[in-house]
């Protein structure tokens, strides 16, 4: 048996509840740093309250990974779980920029952190289940495509939720005025509006895609489905089991992972600082002025503009692999974003930060779909799941190392100066593109220019 090739559009709709899901993480990315500020953070903290990211994401994506393969009902094997996980995205995206209207129990910092707390873990169980959906639906010729797909939503949701202070403000007249310890309103609505959208793009997912059985799965990889007895000997200590046996080609990617996700998370925790401070000229310890209400909102501009252009990149990466190979096309495109991060040291002004951008959109879009391209081919159906999820340990743990050393250097090595911090991020992405030429692509397909 063979799975059914599926529409552009039928894709498209598998896919479509990651734009409310990366709308919201796109919020989060692009203010989180500024709403901690707001609540009391000082910039060489900022890491340290982002560490809860990644740890979430090093718990989370595992276990749901492997809960999810072990899953089939009456609403499928992994719809339950992103249904789920947008749900308690969507309570954290409302209540964390209004954190102080908690402050008769706790610190508004202190409640704005659990807040992150919370969206991440939802944003971990949505996610992973949605890279394990694309490679049980489609088959190996549509991968690439699928993963493309969802990379282009992906870039739409994180434009939406990355303009929309900036829009309220400049379109709508929603201000973005703050006093000392208050979020303004317009990322307070930003982010109920970011919840609504999350809601409403998962259930167009959840009620226009089927799933596979797992009989189904099993059939077309010509694997045996497990006994009763395997079944209850299974145990979620399997996944160490899994974690020794895994593919060589995941070991070779995890290395590329490692150098992109610490190069973007150094990017998404000190953009707002480093641009505030080596762009707008402001000292390291303004959090609270309008000039650095308006360097948050063209930071979020910024970030809109690199994911605007991996939406549209993501399209071009089917037909680029398919000339080039996905490993070259995934070096090359890292070279690209590496010298963006780069040339932010030497823009003149913040207008200038958009040719960065575009350098930077040009990685995203590869990263986030060449490696999974490349790793879905190596994997077994039955195991798609808990592998996707062991995968994202090579996202997070460089994420938790730069949360933990990102903080001191800033302070210390770089007296304060944020910008350093993205210079480092710039070439990270240099070094996860040499890193690329040493992975085994098993099922990559090249077709002569």
């Amino acid at each position: 048996m063979e799975k059914r090739k599926l529409s552009f559009w039928q894709i498209w709709n598998m896919s479509f509840g990651f734009l409310g899901i990366q709308m919201g993480f796109a919020l989060q990315n692009a203010n989180a740093s500024r709403i901690l500020q707001i609540f009391g953070a000082d910039v060489h903290e900022l890491s340290w309250f982002w560490i809860i990211a990644p740890l979430m994401g090093l718990i989370v994506q595992p276990i749901i990974g492997y809960y999810s393969d072990k899953t089939w009902g009456k609403f499928g094997r992994r719809k339950p779980y992103f249904l789920v996980g947008a749900i308690l995205a969507s309570i954290g995206l409302v209540l964390m920029p209004q954190a102080d209207i908690f402050i008769a129990f706790l610190p508004a910092l202190w409640v704005g952190a659990g807040f992150l707390m919370i969206m991440d873990a939802s944003f971990n169980i949505a996610m992973e289940p949605f890279r394990a959906l694309v490679g049980d639906n489609l088959r190996t010729d549509q991968r690439t495509a699928g993963f493309s797909i969802q990379t282009a939503l992906i870039g739409f949701g994180a434009v939406m939720g990355s303009w929309l202070p900036y829009a309220l403000t400049n379109w709508f007249g929603v201000s973005n005025e703050t006093s000392a310890g208050v979020v303004p309103s317009n990322l307070i609505w930003s982010f109920i509006i970011g919840a609504i959208i999350l809601i409403i793009s998962i259930l167009i997912t959840v009620t226009t895609t089927k799933e596979y059985s797992p009989e189904e799965l099993a059939s077309f990889d010509n694997e045996s489905l497990e006994s009763e007895e395997e079944k209850e000997s299974s145990s979620l200590w399997d996944i160490v089991d899994d974690f020794k046996k895994m593919p060589v080609t995941m070991r070779q990617l995890s290395w590329v992972q490692f150098f992109s996700w610490f190069g973007l998370f150094g990017m998404w925790v000190f953009a707002t600082p480093a641009i505030a401070q080596h762009i707008y000229g402001l000292p390291h310890t303004d959090s609270a002025s309008k000039g650095y209400q308006n360097a948050g909102d063209w930071v979020g501009i910024l970030f809109g503009i690199y994911n605007l252009v991996s939406a549209f990149y993501a399209f071009a990466l089917p037909y680029i692999a398919m000339k080039l190979g996905r490993k070259r096309t995934h070096a090359i495109s890292l070279i690209i974003g590496g010298l963006g991060l780069l040339s932010i040291y030497i823009m003149p002004n913040e207008n200038w930060l958009i040719v960065s951008m575009i350098g930077v959109g040009i990685a995203w879009a590869s990263i986030l779909a060449m490696p999974y391209a490349i790793l879905a081919g190596s994997i077994s159906a039955k195991k798609m799941g808990v592998y996707m999820g062991i995968f994202n340990f090579f996202i997070v743990i460089p994420q938790i190392i730069n949360a933990l050393i990102g903080g001191p250097l800033v302070k210390y090595a770089y007296n304060n100066e944020a910008i350093f911090a993205l210079m480092i991020s710039g070439i990270s992405f240099l070094i996860a593109a040499v890193l690329v030429y040493k992975v085994k692509d098993v099922d990559d397909v090249v077709q002569a220019v």
